[in-house]
């Protein structure tokens, strides 16, 4: 979006570059990322950064405060309930898609945010790759104020060990080594100490967690949480000796209780040009007339599970009426074919990565994870045989 960084990144881009950069990673790593990296980064003006972590701001100071996180316990199901809850999140993800407005600018619209980790290492690491397999000015940077790399990972580093030893830390999730998004948790390993480690193979005993390094028992004092509720209800086929909701003497880097009040949920409390109308679908005395123009979405699910994008009265209609406080209904946005590529533009949706300093109760964004579509959607399904798409990351100037 910044012409002279996207012209000179057209103009030396070679296919056999792209190949060699996903060699060097896979390499890197020992295996191939089951996910697409897109062939390009994105160069974002500082007129749309500065509206960006305007956005944020404007989101967090919206939703942190007492009256919020006192509505938002309904958010979280009985049977997910986690004990110890922190007071406030550790990480908040806010996903943003570039539009227009009335007077041709370019504006960010929020999609979603979710108060859980993202790929804050793993984006650190692609960095590295883009800058050594291709040539990117150094006068651009995908860390925000002013921040080098290096601080970036100590802002990491406090957030994820804290004052423990990283041995005692843990990144949990089911089957690490299945899920997509391993390279993260392989890249968290590397940088900052910290191994991951699978639900199962949790020993519990009495309020005290284990597990096991070269048949060594290691106590548990912090979790840097990976696991997702929604992917753990439906392994039915676990039967772990800890459940996130028992009582445990163990500290939270990313507290489970905030997957869901910074969510979704949080939707319709927000009041900002950044973010689109929307309503908890109970809350509707008459419904809009032109639903075309919205989305439906049910407030507990993941990865896009359940969205209506063509939506109809009939499937309202078809929704019990005691499951309408479970979705809202959200205004569409239009993305913007922004980025020039070698065929035709593409779309851009990106999420900031930020922690929550309670200290002084500010929002820190960090860095940004973007995603790239030509499609009519986000989205793998959406983006086959298509090239210059996925995910990747936003450079601007400093």
């Amino acid at each position: 979006m910044i012409s002279e960084y996207r012209q000179h990144f057209n103009t030396q881009y070679r296919p056999e570059q792209y190949a060699q950069f996903m060699t060097d990673i896979e390499r890197s790593f020992g295996y191939s990322v089951e996910f697409k990296i897109s062939e390009t980064p994105i160069f974002i003006p500082n007129p749309l950064k500065n509206k960006l972590l305007e956005a944020a701001q404007e989101i967090y100071s919206s939703l942190n405060t007492p009256d919020y996180f006192s509505q938002s316990q309904r958010a979280i199901p009985p049977n997910c309930l986690v004990p110890n809850e922190k007071s406030t999140p550790d990480f908040l993800a806010i996903d943003f898609a570039i539009c227009q407005d009335k007077n041709g600018d370019l504006i960010p619209k929020l999609i979603e945010l979710q108060g859980f980790p993202s790929l804050y290492c793993f984006q650190k690491a692609l960095n590295d790759y883009y800058r050594k397999h291709y040539e990117i000015s150094e006068n651009v940077t995908n860390f925000f104020n002013g921040l080098s790399a290096k601080q970036y990972l100590e802002i990491l580093r406090n957030k994820i060990v804290a004052n423990e030893n990283p041995e005692n830390v843990i990144l949990l999730e089911i089957e690490p080594q299945k899920q997509k998004t391993r390279i993260d948790f392989d890249c968290c390993e590397q940088m900052i100490g910290v191994r991951s480690v699978c639900l199962t193979e949790i020993t519990k005993r009495g309020k005290k967690l284990f597990y096991k390094s070269e048949d060594k028992e290691i106590p548990i004092h912090r979790i840097y949480n990976r696991v997702i509720f929604d992917e753990l209800q439906a392994r039915t086929d676990l039967q772990p000796a800890f459940r996130l909701t028992d009582e445990v003497e163990v500290d939270w880097a990313g507290h489970p209780n905030w997957f869901f009040k910074m969510s979704k949920f949080s939707l319709p409390f927000l009041n900002s040009k950044y973010v689109p109308k929307t309503y908890f679908l109970n809350d509707l005395k008459e419904l809009p007339t032109d639903l075309s123009n919205y989305v439906l979405k049910p407030l507990f699910s993941f990865a896009g599970a359940g969205v209506k994008f063509d939506l109809q009265l009939e499937d309202l209609m078809a929704i019990p009426e005691g499951e309408k406080p479970n979705y809202i209904l959200m205004e569409k946005v239009q993305y913007e074919p922004l980025v020039q590529t070698l065929d035709v533009p593409a779309k851009v949706e990106i999420r900031l990565l930020t922690v929550c300093n309670s200290e002084t109760n500010r929002l820190e964004v960090l860095t940004n994870l973007v995603r790239l579509s030509k499609g009519k959607m986000m989205g793998v399904d959406f983006n086959k045989n298509k090239t210059w798409v996925g995910g990747t990351l936003g450079y601007f100037e400093y």
